[in-house]
C-alpha cells in the first residue's frame, strides 16, 4: 500500500515521505495510530496544509523523549527468573516484559514495540538492547536477568555464572584420587609377587 508519514519512523523515512509498506502493516499500525495518511492526490493536499504543524509535534515529542533519557540510562533493569541447571529459563523475557519493567522502576512509559530486543531472552545473563523513545532519541540499556539477586550482582560485577559444571568437577576430582591410590598400589603388588615366587620354586 502506498502511505504518506506523518511522523518519522525509523527503518521506514521521514515526515512527508511517500513510501510502500505491506497492507496489513498500514491498516494495523500506521493508519489506526495517526502515523500515516492513504495516498490520494487530496490527502497530499492535506498533508501539505498540516506539514507544519506535524513537524512542531515531531519536535516536541523529540524534546520530551530527550527528557527520559537519563531515567532510562541509570534504569536497573534487574529480571529474576526461574532457571533450571543449565541456565535455561522458564519461560522467556520479553520486550513486554523489558517495557513493563521500565516503567515500575523509572517511571517511563513505553510501548513493547520501542524495546529494539528482537528474539526474547531465554537464559541467564547480561544483555544489551535499546529503547527507542523517539526514532531520533535511542537508549542502550542492559537488562541482567538471573534467578536470585546474589547472581544479579555477580552479573553486575561483569562475572560470568557458569551452571552444571559443579557434579563434573566433583566427579572428576574424585575420580583423581582413585587413580592416584592405584598407581602407588601397583608397585606394592608387584614387589609382593616377587617376594613369593622363589618360595614357590624352594619347593
Amino acid at each position: 500500500m502506498k502511505i504518506i508519514l506523518t511522523e518519522k519512523i525509523t527503518g521506514l523515512g521521514t515526515i512527508g515521505d511517500t513510501v510502500e509498506v505491506k497492507t496489513g502493516y498500514a491498516r494495523n499500525y500506521l493508519l489506526p495510530n495517526n502515523k500515516a495518511l492513504r495516498w490520494s492526490r487530496e490527502n497530499v493536499a492535506l498533508f501539505e496544509a498540516q506539514k507544519a504543524e506535524l513537524q512542531a509535534r515531531h519536535e516536541n515529542a523529540r524534546k520530551a523523549a530527550e527528557s527520559k533519557v537519563d531515567a532510562v540510562k541509570n534504569a536497573k533493569m534487574y529480571m529474576i527468573r526461574q532457571a533450571g541447571d543449565t541456565g535455561q529459563l522458564y519461560g522467556s523475557v520479553s520486550s513486554r516484559d523489558i517495557a513493563r519493567t521500565l516503567k515500575e522502576i523509572a517511571n517511563v512509559d513505553i510501548s513493547s514495540a520501542q524495546v529494539m530486543l528482537g528474539s526474547p531472552i531465554k537464559s541467564i545473563g547480561a544483555f544489551d538492547t535499546k529503547i527507542a523513545l523517539h526514532p531520533d532519541v535511542i537508549v542502550p540499556i542492559k537488562v541482567y536477568v538471573a534467578r536470585t539477586n546474589d547472581e544479579i550482582e555477580a552479573l553486575v560485577a561483569g562475572k560470568v555464572l557458569t551452571f552444571g559444571t559443579k557434579k563434573v568437577e566433583e566427579e572428576t576430582e574424585a575420580e583423581a584420587k582413585v587413580e592416584a591410590a592405584a598407581e602407588k598400589s601397583e608397585p606394592v603388588a608387584e614387589s609382593e609377587k616377587t617376594e613369593e615366587a622363589p618360595a614357590a620354586e624352594e619347593k
